[in-house]
């Protein structure tokens, strides 16, 4: 019993540190893979902003165990309008889980506008197919 309540806190306290970090950080993303209905966890994602007709790194993650990054905005900078990319690295994290994939890499382009100050873009994925939206 003791041991069921320290991993009972144990989450708890994640979850609590990870809601924390998302509360402090403009952009988070989540994947989630319809095809098993499970969180894809290991999923490498590319943050860039775009400049004139560049785009510029501005930072990059892994998804978690939740198939979440919560915080994805670079901690030292203040969230600025403007165009950005995230581009999740699809074709790495299929050939990891000894599976094809019709695509890559998904790349999805978003306008911050400042009207809310936390972004968050989830993408449902599948091996020949994609859906993503605006979420919160």
């Amino acid at each position: 019993m003791t041991k069921m309540k320290s991993i009972l806190t144990g989450i708890i306290f994640s979850s609590l540190s990870t809601l924390a970090m998302a509360a402090a950080n403009p952009l988070s993303v989540h994947v989630l893979n319809l095809q098993d209905g499970l969180p894809s966890a290991g999923v490498t994602v590319k943050l860039e902003k775009q400049d004139g007709k560049n785009w510029t790194a501005l930072n990059s993650g892994t998804t978690n165990e939740q198939g979440r990054i919560p915080a994805l905005y670079p901690n030292d900078k203040k969230l600025e309008k403007g165009i950005y990319r995230v581009t999740f690295q699809t074709g790495e994290w299929f050939a990891k889980q000894n599976a094809s994939s019709f695509f890559p890499e998904i790349p999805v382009i978003f306008t911050v506008d400042a009207a809310v100050q936390h972004y968050h873009i989830p993408l449902l994925l599948s091996p020949y197919g994609f859906s993503t939206y605006r979420g919160n």
